[in-house]
Protein backbone atom coordinates (compact mmCIF):
# COMPACT_ATOMS: atom_id res chain seq x y z
CA UNK A 1 0.00 0.00 0.00
CA UNK A 2 1.73 3.45 -1.32
CA UNK A 3 -0.98 5.68 -2.04
CA UNK A 4 -4.22 7.57 -0.41
CA UNK A 5 -6.21 5.19 -3.02
CA UNK A 6 -4.72 2.02 -2.13
CA UNK A 7 -6.10 2.85 1.40
CA UNK A 8 -9.39 3.20 -0.15
CA UNK A 9 -9.12 0.32 -1.75
CA UNK A 10 -8.20 -1.46 1.73
CA UNK A 11 -10.95 0.35 3.17
CA UNK A 12 -13.89 -0.60 0.89
CA UNK A 13 -12.43 -4.71 0.15
CA UNK A 14 -11.25 -5.35 4.11
CA UNK A 15 -13.85 -3.21 6.10
CA UNK A 16 -16.70 -3.38 3.50
CA UNK A 17 -16.92 0.56 4.64
CA UNK A 18 -18.11 2.65 1.65
CA UNK A 19 -15.90 5.80 1.82
CA UNK A 20 -14.26 7.95 -0.83
CA UNK A 21 -10.53 9.96 -0.68
CA UNK A 22 -12.55 12.71 0.30
CA UNK A 23 -14.35 10.90 3.28
CA UNK A 24 -11.19 10.39 4.45
CA UNK A 25 -10.72 13.38 6.41
CA UNK A 26 -13.82 13.38 8.62
CA UNK A 27 -14.12 12.50 12.23
CA UNK A 28 -13.81 8.71 12.56
CA UNK A 29 -17.17 9.16 14.25
CA UNK A 30 -19.06 10.23 11.59
CA UNK A 31 -17.81 7.60 9.19
CA UNK A 32 -20.64 5.43 8.70
CA UNK A 33 -20.67 2.26 10.52
CA UNK A 34 -16.76 2.90 12.24
CA UNK A 35 -16.46 1.22 15.08
CA UNK A 36 -13.81 -0.62 17.45
CA UNK A 37 -14.25 -3.80 15.31
CA UNK A 38 -13.13 -1.50 12.37
CA UNK A 39 -10.28 0.11 13.99
CA UNK A 40 -8.72 -3.12 14.82
CA UNK A 41 -9.67 -5.05 11.91
CA UNK A 42 -8.06 -1.71 9.90
CA UNK A 43 -4.43 -1.97 12.32
CA UNK A 44 -3.92 -5.60 11.32
CA UNK A 45 -4.72 -5.07 7.81
CA UNK A 46 -2.50 -2.48 7.61
CA UNK A 47 0.50 -3.75 9.43
CA UNK A 48 0.14 -6.99 7.21
CA UNK A 49 0.18 -4.46 3.81
CA UNK A 50 3.15 -2.44 5.63
CA UNK A 51 5.11 -4.95 7.11
CA UNK A 52 5.19 -2.16 10.11
CA UNK A 53 3.94 -1.98 12.75
CA UNK A 54 1.79 0.74 14.24
CA UNK A 55 2.18 1.83 17.51
CA UNK A 56 -1.33 1.89 19.06
CA UNK A 57 -1.12 4.99 21.33
CA UNK A 58 -0.73 6.81 18.14
CA UNK A 59 -3.72 4.66 16.94
CA UNK A 60 -6.28 5.53 18.94
CA UNK A 61 -5.07 9.29 19.02
CA UNK A 62 -6.16 9.44 15.24
CA UNK A 63 -8.75 11.68 14.55
CA UNK A 64 -9.32 10.60 10.94
CA UNK A 65 -8.82 8.08 8.84
CA UNK A 66 -6.40 10.17 6.77
CA UNK A 67 -4.14 10.51 10.12
CA UNK A 68 -4.74 6.70 10.20
CA UNK A 69 -3.28 6.67 6.54
CA UNK A 70 0.00 8.90 7.95
CA UNK A 71 0.48 7.18 10.53
CA UNK A 72 0.74 3.65 8.34
CA UNK A 73 2.86 5.55 5.68
CA UNK A 74 5.09 7.67 7.78
CA UNK A 75 8.74 6.41 7.26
Amino acid sequence: MKTVEDFVVLLRDELALSVSAEDLDRGLDSVESWDSVHLLALCTALERETGRPLSLAAVLEAPTLQALYRLAVAP
